[in-house]
């Protein structure tokens, strides 16, 4: 029967050393490190975001920001009972959709592609990244002589194929599919190159031996591409929503930079709305109860996203 030897000085101090839930010197200087990322943080994220609420809560107006009065909800409750909220409202989430949908399908089919062994992928690979590098002004210019009404080249194709014309701009559903389809051809690339980076991660053993097994194609890209890329798909269907509720220059200048988004608001988005009340109608109080209700409902959105997305992948546990 052996007898344990009692603890000394350096047993203590050596457990004090491995204990996990000590700090160690080095990392106190971990934070001088970290800190002027969050002083940047807190002063140019977090004070607007606090500043804004208070401003929710008064009647203010742009031209005289010194003045403020207290009217607590009131500019939430004129917000929800204002029409062009609930038709800005509609419009975010017709836009969002039918925009984020093709893209992030369209980026999944182009980055499947170039994770092949292709002639010249290096050229692709750059090639779809050209839409996400190009202004947005110049890209909405284009589209704009695209869809015009009159001499705009989809209405003369249309026309060939013996198809009536659309209005683009005058139209709501013509109008936000016009707008959507800036956002899509903006955002493509940018998405392909995010799902080609995490197919680098998925072995090549796997589409080897999907090939072996006679697979084709679309069987590789069904069986070993959507698995491999699920939380990369989470993150980008995350991204695209917050975009989604916060498009404003695509709307905006498509309408030649008014933010009224149509002669009827066909098109006009939240963050068009927010910008129509705090800089065109000088109520800043409502268009930051504006803001804070779009952060709400991102969050809500983000959240709903990821409670499916958690429920699929048990589901297809």
């Amino acid at each position: 029967m052996s007898v344990a030897a009692p603890a000394g000085p350096a047993s203590r101090a050596a457990r004090r050393r491995s204990s996990p839930g000590r700090r160690r010197p080095g990392s106190r200087i971990a934070y001088l490190y970290v800190l002027p990322f969050f002083a940047v943080f807190a002063a140019f994220s977090v004070y607007p975001w606090l500043d804004t609420a208070w401003v929710s809560l008064h009647d203010v107006r742009l031209s005289t920001y010194d003045q403020m009065t207290w009217i607590g909800l009131g500019n939430y409750r004129d917000l929800f009972t204002n029409q062009f909220f609930w038709n800005a409202f509609r419009n975010t989430i017709t836009i969002g959709i039918i925009s984020t949908v093709p893209q992030l399908c369209m980026a999944l089919g182009i980055a499947h592609l170039l994770n092949y062994r292709l002639r010249g992928r290096t050229f692709f690979r750059v090639a779809i990244l050209m839409p996400y590098a190009t202004s947005l002004a110049a890209a909405t210019v284009i589209f704009l002589e695209l869809f015009d009404p009159k001499l705009g080249l989809v209405n003369w194709a249309l026309h060939l194929a013996h198809l009536p014309e659309v209005d683009w701009q005058g139209s709501k559903w013509p109008s936000q599919i016009a707008v959507s389809a800036i956002v899509t051809w903006r955002w493509t690339g940018y998405n392909a190159l995010i799902y080609l980076a995490g197919l680098q991660a998925v072995d090549n053993e796997l589409y080897d031996a999907a090939a072996v097994d006679g697979a084709g194609k679309w069987a590789q890209f069904r069986y070993v591409t959507l698995p491999g890329l699920r939380p990369t798909i989470l993150f980008t269907i995350v991204v695209s929503t917050i975009g989604a509720a916060q498009l404003f220059g695509e709307p905006l200048l498509y309408h030649n930079g008014k933010s009224d988004g149509g002669t009827s608001n066909q098109f006009q988005t939240l963050g068009l709305l927010m910008y129509q009340q705090g800089w065109t109608n000088d109520r800043l109080g409502l268009a930051s109860a504006t803001a804070w209700t779009m952060f709400l409902i991102i969050v809500v959105a983000v959240l709903v996203n990821l409670f499916l997305a958690r429920r699929r992948e048990r589901a297809g546990r």
